[in-house]
C-alpha cells in the first residue's frame, strides 16, 4: 500500500547534480500527502530559488513517484 515511507524511499534516489546527494537527506522534502484516489502532492524546496537545476530536479520528482504502483497523478509544489 502507498505510504510517505515508500515515496520518501522513492526519493532518496533523486541526487541534486550539484551536491551529489539525494533531496531527502538535504531536506529538501518538506511534505507529502496521498490523497484516497491515489493523487500525492509533495511540497519541496530547492538549495537555492535560481537553481539551474529546478526542472530536472522537479521532473524526476514526479516522474519516479508517477512510475510508483498505487499512484493516479502527482502534483510537485516548490516553496522557498
Amino acid at each position: 500500500m502507498l505510504n510517505k515511507q515508500l515515496i520518501l524511499d522513492e526519493l532518496k534516489k533523486v541526487v541534486d547534480p550539484e551536491l551529489g546527494k539525494d533531496i531527502v537527506s538535504l531536506g529538501l522534502i518538506k511534505d507529502i500527502k496521498i490523497e484516497d484516489d491515489g493523487h500525492v502532492l509533495v511540497t519541496m524546496t530547492l538549495t537555492s530559488p535560481y537553481c539551474p537545476l529546478a526542472g530536472l530536479i522537479v521532473g524526476d520528482v514526479r516522474d519516479r513517484i508517477a512510475n510508483m504502483e498505487g499512484v493516479s497523478g502527482v502534483k510537485v509544489d516548490l516553496v522557498f
